[in-house]
C-alpha cells in the first residue's frame, strides 16, 4: 500500500465491512491504528483488479511479553476486506498467504487475531489454530433511563453520575501470567486517549483504576471495562457500579488473573455459555510457549477491542 491508496482502501472497507457510530472508516481512525501504533507501522497489502483496489490485508504490529520476560514480535490480522464486486476470486487467501510469507521473511514470531464468523473458517484452512473462545463477563444494573440509537456516538457525560477523567494516564503494569501486551506509557496514551471516536474514561479510587468505554448496544447503554490496574482494582469496579448510568457493565479478563478476581469481587461475573470472540493464532517459528492454548494468554478487553 502507498499513501495515495488510502481513499480507495477506506471505500473497500466501508463497502465490505460497513460502519458504526464509533467505527467510522475515516483517515483519522486508519492513521491511529496503522501509522501511530507504538509497536510500529502496519504491514498492508492490496489486491488490484481492473485498475481498482479489490482487496485489503492489514496486519498491525503488536508485541507480547512472556512470563519469562521474552518479547514476541507479532502481527495482528485486522481490516481484511474484499470489495463486493470482486468476491469469490481467491483474493482473501492470496493476500493472506502473501502476508504470511512477508511476515516470515521479516522474522516475526506469530500472527494472531479474532476473526468474525465469515472469515474464521478461511484462516483455519490456511493453517491458523483456534486458540479458544473469549467469553463475556457482565453485571446488570437494572437502571432505567432514556435509551439511544446505535447510530449515535455515545456521550460519556450521559453514562456517569459523577465526574470522571479522560483515560490515557500511564497504567501500573504487573508481571505477565501469560502472553501479555506490555502496558507502557506510550501504549496507554495511544490506546485510550488517542482513539478518534471511542471516548475512554478513567474511574479511580485511592487503590485502583478502571478504564471504561461508554457504548450503546441494541439501544441499551453499556459500560465496557477495558482495563483494571492498581493495588485493589476491585474498588474501582465497585465505584463503576455505583456511578454508572447504564443498563449493565461488560468485561473480560483471562481466568486466573488478578483483574478477573477483581471483576468478580465487584459483581461482574462470567455469563455461562456466552462467547463474544474466537482467538486464533499462526506461530511462524518454534516459540518458548504454547501460543495455541488459551490458558497461556493473559488478556483483557483492552487487548481485544480495537474498534
Amino acid at each position: 500500500m502507498q499513501p495515495g491508496d488510502l481513499p480507495a482502501v477506506l471505500e473497500v472497507l466501508r463497502r465490505s465491512l460497513g460502519e458504526t457510530a464509533v467505527l467510522q472508516r475515516t483517515p483519522e481512525l486508519w492513521n491511529w491504528k496503522h501509522e501511530l501504533n507504538p509497536f510500529g507501522r502496519s504491514l498492508v497489502l492490496l489486491a488490484w483488479l481492473d485498475g481498482k483496489v479489490a482487496g485489503v490485508r492489514a496486519l498491525m504490529r503488536w508485541d507480547l511479553i512472556t512470563p519469562a520476560g521474552e518479547t514476541l514480535r507479532c502481527l495482528r490480522a485486522v481490516d481484511t476486506a474484499t470489495d463486493p464486486d470482486f468476491k469469490r476470486r481467491g483474493i482473501f487467501s492470496t493476500l493472506t498467504r502473501a502476508a504470511v510469507e512477508q511476515a516470515t521473511t521479516d522474522c516475526y514470531d506469530m500472527i494472531f487475531n479474532t476473526p468474525n464468523q465469515a472469515s474464521g473458517p478461511g484462516y483455519l484452512k490456511m493453517g491458523w489454530t483456534e486458540v479458544g473462545r473469549i467469553g463475556v463477563m457482565a453485571r446488570p444494573l437494572l437502571r432505567t433511563g432514556v435509551e439511544v440509537g446505535d447510530e449515535a456516538l455515545p456521550d460519556p457525560e450521559d453514562f456517569f453520575a459523577a465526574p470522571v477523567a479522560p483515560a490515557g494516564s500511564p497504567l501500573e503494569d504487573r508481571h505477565p501470567l501469560g502472553l501479555r501486551t506490555p502496558r507502557t506509557a506510550d501504549y496507554s496514551k495511544w490506546r485510550f486517549a488517542g482513539h478518534p471516536n471511542a471516548r475512554y474514561r478513567e474511574v479511580a479510587t485511592d487503590s485502583g483504576v478502571a478504564i471504561v468505554r461508554p457504548n450503546v448496544r441494541s439501544g441499551r447503554k453499556e459500560l465496557v471495562i477495558s482495563e483494571l490496574a492498581g493495588e485493589k482494582p476491585a474498588s474501582a469496579v465497585r465505584r463503576v457500579s455505583r456511578i454508572a448510568r447504564a443498563r449493565y457493565i461488560a468485561a473480560w479478563f483471562s481466568p486466573g488473573t488478578p483483574e478477573r478476581r477483581a471483576a468478580v469481587a465487584g459483581g461482574v461475573l462470567p455469563v455461562p455459555g456466552m462467547k463474544a470472540l474466537t482467538l486464533v493464532a499462526n506461530p511462524l517459528r518454534e516459540l518458548p510457549v504454547d501460543v495455541t492454548a488459551i490458558d497461556t494468554w493473559d488478556l483483557s478487553l483492552g487487548d481485544l477491542e480495537l474498534l
